[in-house]
């Protein structure tokens, strides 16, 4: 097979319209333009975004809210999972990361008290909430924030 016999299937291309060819055609004198305003000149081009004078997309559409760049996203550690993985040591962000808790480095991280703590433990990452906080002391472990 030659590339140059290659031809698209039957039925998939029409024929380009031929304006201004005649009354016979359909799109003779005005050439499917319409009469008079601006689309009908020559060198006339509207943008993507104009639609005939009606309201644009972007001005109809509700604005609100607003995006805080101040918000601090944290990757979140449940107590339970730190009682399933066997951590030596003091338990931060390098022993996290080597142990699959966490994806990241240096994205701050976050201790939540949910599931249940049977050792004691000494924990440093950067933010911890008040249950798991209270889980940790009460079998006599340490929280560090950094």
């Amino acid at each position: 097979m030659d590339l140059s016999q290659l031809k698209p299937a039957k039925g998939s291309t029409k024929n380009k319209k031929r304006r201004g060819r005649g009354e016979g055609s359909g799109l003779a004198v005005t050439a499917g333009r319409g009469h008079k305003g601006y689309g009908s000149r020559g060198g006339s081009k509207s943008r993507a975004w104009f639609e005939g004078g009606q309201m644009p997309l972007q001005r109809r559409v509700p604005k609100f809210g607003f995006t805080n760049i101040n918000k601090v996203v944290f990757q979140v550690v449940n107590i339970g999972k730190l009682e399933a993985v066997n951590i030596k040591g003091t338990i931060n962000k390098t022993a996290l990361y080597e142990h699959g808790l966490i994806r990241k480095k240096n994205i701050p991280v976050k201790i939540l008290g949910q599931g249940e703590l049977t050792k004691k433990i000494s924990i440093e990452v950067d933010a911890v909430s008040k249950t798991a906080k209270e889980k940790i002391e009460k079998l006599g472990g340490t929280v560090s924030l950094g």
